[in-house]
């Protein structure tokens, strides 16, 4: 559902003819990480930073080293990279950016909040930070704040697709379903061939008891996208309550085919027997 932001860190600086190999290293990891290679990225800042430990443009290649180690996976690294740049820059927008969606992939959301605060306090304009504030502020079940931050998103930008599904979902979440069921349905009107939002429906759609209709809308995701997990796993939790269960077992099979690990849909499985 959730958007992650991160930027390529530019050397924009001229060095002297004894730095040279620096610039050089630096330039070429700028290259490669611009070309996706980003474990020979890392490699050349890393070499750089070897190089010349104490330089003052370090910030730069601490940030592109933060990005090309989010990119390889590399969590915890990334997070020190980035702390290392940010050590050098504090309030560098960008960096924070970078900082708080690793912390958010590893599931760190309370450091990710103070980041994307510190964001806010120096743009609050900032469309990425309210829309990922405001995901921290659901989980958190401090839907008020999450609305304050929905609807600035949406005042500033009320096209944002996910500053719009997120305000649906929190509808959801508060059991505005009237609400919620209205505001997925006017967004499919505008996209009808969005898969993804079927399934929003249907899962509103359930939650007010209205199965069949949900499977109405689950029948058309599949339709328009046969990857969409979500649809699967849902639809089968519907045949569960339905006792189909040879339909949901059908269901989960084909969400573990899709990547869903088999162990998480170990005891729904147990369920279809």
């Amino acid at each position: 559902m959730i958007k992650r932001c991160c930027s390529i860190f530019l050397l924009a600086f001229s060095l002297g003819v004894s730095a040279q190999t620096y610039q050089e290293l630096a330039e070429k990891g700028i290259d490669y990480l611009q070309k996706d290679s980003f474990l020979r990225a890392a490699q050349l800042f890393k070499e750089a930073l070897k190089l010349d430990p104490k330089n003052g443009h370090n910030v730069f290649l601490f940030s592109n080293l933060g990005l090309a180690q989010q990119r390889l996976g590399a969590y915890e690294e990334a997070i020190d990279s980035y702390s290392y740049a940010l050590n050098q820059a504090p309030l560098a927008v960008p960096i924070l950016l970078g900082r708080a969606s690793v912390y958010m992939t590893v599931g760190k959301l309370d450091r990710a909040y103070v980041d994307y605060c510190q964001v806010l306090d120096r743009d609050k304009a900032n469309q990425d930070a309210l829309l990922m504030r405001a995901y921290i502020y659901v989980n958190r079940r401090d839907y008020n704040a999450a609305r304050l931050d929905y609807n600035r998103l949406l005042e500033l930008n009320p096209q944002h697709i996910n500053g719009q599904l997120g305000l649906i979902r929190l509808e959801q979440k508060e059991q505005h379903y009237r609400e919620a069921f209205e505001g997925i349905t006017s967004m499919i009107r505008l996209s009808p061939n969005d898969a993804t939002l079927y399934v929003v429906r249907a899962n509103i759609e359930s939650d007010m008891k209205q199965d069949d209709l949900a499977l109405m809308d689950l029948e058309e995701a599949i339709k328009q996208d046969e990857s969409l997990v979500d649809a699967y796993l849902l639809r089968g939790k519907i045949y569960l309550v339905k006792k189909k269960k040879a339909l949901a077992k059908l269901d989960f099979e084909k969400a573990v085919t899709l990547g869903v690990p088999l162990s998480d849909l170990r005891e729904l499985l147990q369920q279809c027997k």
